[in-house]
């Protein structure tokens, strides 16, 4: 004869065991378990020890319901797909943010929102789906520091906004002081006719080392107008290169104001017929691992990607434990790493 004996499956333990051991209420335990509300210490310690007795797992739904919290943050990046995946900032970033978080329970989510579509990320952001953000590679029209400057979610931004930010914390480096400096260092190796490949015109990073170069050639008594518009992509590095060679063929020097730039315009300009740095001396921006793949090595600025973005996420976790938001801008100088490009 078989045996059609049923050995039941293990049940997991439910709120109402853990409370009876714990030899409380069930709306007791539930505060202990989601955060210790009006909850004694002696209590906080028997739910606690009920928990680990009888390997309580919560509810993370339920747990969401009774606290309004995600336990989930986002990196929003308003760029296109290809360039999230291809520039190595932000990895840096990612790396950065990811460190923050290690130690807290919060999970990461990175949200792309393209250019052309902000607008249901920001709805996303708004409909209670995530705790906070920190928004990354900012553009002036894409209306994220707007609204969630307007919505009260915790935000922090990693790189300057457009508008006033009355409550969004900022995160940056100091990217005029950083432009000078590379371009300072131009002048003081005896260049006197200097170019600069920009970032774009939508960004503050793109604005604030456009200035940073302005102000150094200005102050040296120099040539303003050898000005190229970037993108802070490879092609657009390779493009505002030929177009360098073709409006200004003077040029003894050229701060441009990414790596990634550099790292496309460094071909193009050797291949027509710029030996680096004897005709024509290069500084880039961010001392990234593209500045010492490009032939020659490249001089460049130091942006602190992943201190900068790991400062992000502390302060994202510290506004998420009922901090205040920080009111002063974290500001990062910049330094200048000399290599073999000028």
């Amino acid at each position: 004869m078989v045996d059609q004996t049923v050995t039941p499956l293990h049940t997991p333990p439910t709120l109402e065991q853990v409370a009876e051991r714990a030899g409380v209420s069930r709306s007791t335990a539930s505060r202990a378990i989601n955060g210790g509300d009006r909850v004694s210490p002696e209590a906080m310690i028997a739910v606690a020890d009920a928990v680990s007795a009888l390997g309580y797992t919560p509810n993370r739904a339920a747990r969401s319901l009774v606290t309004r919290r995600t336990d989930s943050v986002a990196l929003v990046v308003p760029e296109p797909d290809e360039r999230v995946l291809s520039d190595p900032f932000f990895a840096g970033v990612l790396n950065g943010v990811s460190l923050a978080l290690s130690d807290s329970d919060l999970q990461l989510l990175l949200l792309i929102a393209r250019p052309d579509d902000a607008s249901r990320t920001v709805r996303y952001l708004r409909a209670g789906h995530v705790d906070g953000a920190i928004i990354v590679s900012h553009h002036r029209d894409d209306s994220i520091d707007r609204a969630l400057e307007e919505s009260g979610l915790p935000t922090v931004f990693m790189g300057r906004p457009f508008t006033t930010r009355s409550r969004l914390s900022l995160i940056d480096t100091d990217n005029v002081g950083g432009a000078r400096l590379a371009t300072q260092h131009l002048i003081s190796i005896g260049r006197r006719r200097i170019a600069t490949i920009t970032g774009p015109a939508d960004m503050s990073a793109g604005l604030d080392r456009l200035e940073g170069w302005r102000q150094a050639v200005r102050a040296a008594g120099l040539a303003d107008d050898a000005i190229v518009t970037g993108d802070f992509t490879l092609d657009g590095g390779a493009s505002a290169a030929r177009e360098l060679v073709e409006r200004f063929p003077d040029v003894d020097a050229v701060f441009i104001a990414s790596d990634l730039m550099a790292a496309g315009a460094v071909p193009v300009l050797s291949a027509a017929g710029r030996v680096i740095p004897d005709d024509l001396a290069i500084v880039g921006y961010d001392n990234s691992g593209m500045a010492v793949t490009t032939k020659p090595a490249l001089t460049t600025i130091t942006q602190p990607v992943v201190a900068m973005a790991r400062a992000a996420g502390a302060e994202l976790v510290a506004q998420l434990r009922g901090e205040p938001a920080r009111e002063q801008p974290m500001i990062f100088e910049p330094e200048l790493v000399i290599r073999d490009s000028a």
